[in-house]
């Protein structure tokens, strides 16, 4: 009969600390101590006038675009997990070339702004849409729902017809866009988030919400901030009085709105005061930031490349920024 013999308590201690460093006393200390000394020298440069504008510029754009994209990656989730696939089978058109429309007035459907539409494409190609569609609905949600559109006429009451403007100039960059991936797509360049698409028989849809909701908004929400700090950086660096060199010409004005509207990245709900308040530049001018910001900006391009792959997004947003200016500077010429 063999007897086991017990290890001395002492060694059981050695082994149970061998994952710890000796020194890991102090290296809590100086976890504790350091950032409180790195914020205190920096704490008077922190307080510059400057830095507390893109401060409170980049929390602004943030929190402007949270509750959107909270509700885009919810609403994803729920059709990933609650919608069958043949729904939108019978919603849109078999030909792709009819679907686009379709979807393109179908964005009128989701109140919500940029960053809730990407999302939600996103899981509409991952059920079996075409992806022209789904880019046709990812331009058109945040540009033409009555909330921005019921944003404008207030910000507007002066001009009702800019409300038509905006709506027709937004519309038709939508469809265009969507017809030129038929045409010119490729699928090289799409690369969504690899994912289950749909409810799998024997596993709990709310589990499936709960795990796309999760993954689609912690991974889209990394790059809405990267895409704030950006347009925080460009409104504090760059002086008000530019702005007055380009008011002059027509055509630089409508080309400077439409980069300004990309820059500053404003909420599609908000940026229609914030167009009304260039009173310095002509209404079509004004309409190209408003058709513009909804569908190009830093936050939506930073989206887009985590989404679908950095290739779709830079050929994507200069596609889309070039059929915006021109949609904006014809139908402003026609309608204001």
């Amino acid at each position: 009969m063999q007897t086991t013999v017990e290890p001395p308590r002492e060694a059981e201690a050695e082994v149970a600390a061998a994952g710890w460093p000796r020194s890991w006393p102090l290296l809590l200390l100086a976890a504790a101590v350091v950032p409180g000394l790195v914020l205190f020298s920096v704490g008077r440069w922190l307080d510059a006038p400057a830095v507390q504008a893109w401060r409170t510029v980049c929390l602004a754009i943030t929190t402007q675009a949270l509750p959107f994209l909270l509700l885009g990656t919810a609403l994803s989730g729920a059709i990933n997990a609650f919608v069958p696939a043949r729904v939108f089978t019978k919603m849109l058109p078999r030909r792709a070339a009819f679907a686009v429309p379709v979807a393109g007035v179908a964005g009128v459907v989701l109140p919500g702004c940029e960053c809730a539409s990407v999302p939600v494409a996103n899981s509409l190609i991952g059920r079996g849409v075409t992806p022209a569609a789904a880019f046709a609905f990812l331009l058109s949600a945040p540009a033409i729902n009555p909330v921005v559109l019921t944003a404008t006429a207030i910000a507007f009451p002066a001009s009702p017809v800019m409300v038509l403007a905006r709506l027709l100039a937004s519309l038709a960059t939508a469809v265009v866009m969507g017809w030129l991936w038929l045409w010119l797509g490729r699928e090289e360049w799409l690369r969504p988030a690899v994912r289950h698409a749909g409810h799998r028989p024997g596993h709990s849809r709310w589990t499936e919400f709960r795990t796309g909701f999760q993954h689609d908004f912690l991974h889209a929400g990394g790059f809405l901030v990267i895409g704030a700090m950006a347009a925080a950086t460009f409104n504090v660096a760059v002086p008000r009085s530019v702005l007055d060199t380009f008011a002059g010409s027509p055509w630089l004005s409508v080309l400077f709105l439409a980069a300004l509207a990309i820059i500053l990245a404003v909420c599609s709900e908000a940026d229609a005061f914030v167009a009304s308040s260039l009173t310095g530049f002509s209404p079509t001018a004004r309409l190209a930031f408003m058709v513009v910001g909804p569908m190009v900006d830093l936050k939506l391009i930073a989206l887009q490349a985590g989404t679908f792959g950095r290739a779709f997004a830079a050929r994507f947003s200069a596609a889309t920024t070039v059929v915006a200016v021109l949609s904006s500077a014809l139908i402003g010429a026609v309608l204001l």
